[in-house]
């Protein structure tokens, strides 16, 4: 069961993390920050979106996890109100690209609907049980995003 009062750190100090994190991936050439899920682990990948405005591309860790060929995150933000940027971005552009630690590939998103949600909400609360408890910080539903491979 999920703990209704689960801590987490200040949202100040997760997006430092995430930024920290990014600039080790940068700083050694992408040799670290990108790991495999393991156990009930989730991994780290490396997501190149257009961005919506500017029609740059913009760069972003997430964690995952795999479903078969697809790969799973969610638009949670640091748990904090706002959706993320690169979610917004996927939204108005839904081809992207990910690194994971085996190496790039061509994506295209989209949000998990009914079912298909339940039961990937349900396999992030196995790899984290305070799932529910951070998802109730925001007042809207935290989009589980799957990264479907794109044919060459």
């Amino acid at each position: 069961m999920a703990n209704s009062k689960a801590w987490l750190p200040p949202r100040w100090f997760i997006r430092l993390a995430w930024a920290v994190h990014r600039g080790i991936y940068r700083f050694t050439g992408g040799k670290l920050g990108l790991g495999r899920p393991k156990g009930n682990n989730y991994g780290t990948l490396r997501l190149t979106t257009i961005g919506r405005r500017t029609g740059q591309e913009r760069s972003v860790m997430v964690g995952y996890y795999e479903d078969g060929p697809n790969f799973v995150t969610m638009a949670m933000n640091g748990w904090g109100e706002a959706e993320p940027a690169w979610w917004l971005n996927l939204r108005a552009n839904p081809q992207a690209t990910i690194e994971t630690a085996d190496g790039p590939r061509a994506i295209t998103a989209r949000a998990a609907r009914g079912q298909e949600r339940v039961r990937l909400w349900q396999r992030w609360s196995e790899i984290d049980a305070n799932l529910d408890s951070y998802a109730a910080r925001r007042s809207g539903e935290t989009a589980v995003v799957i990264f479907e491979p794109r044919d060459a």
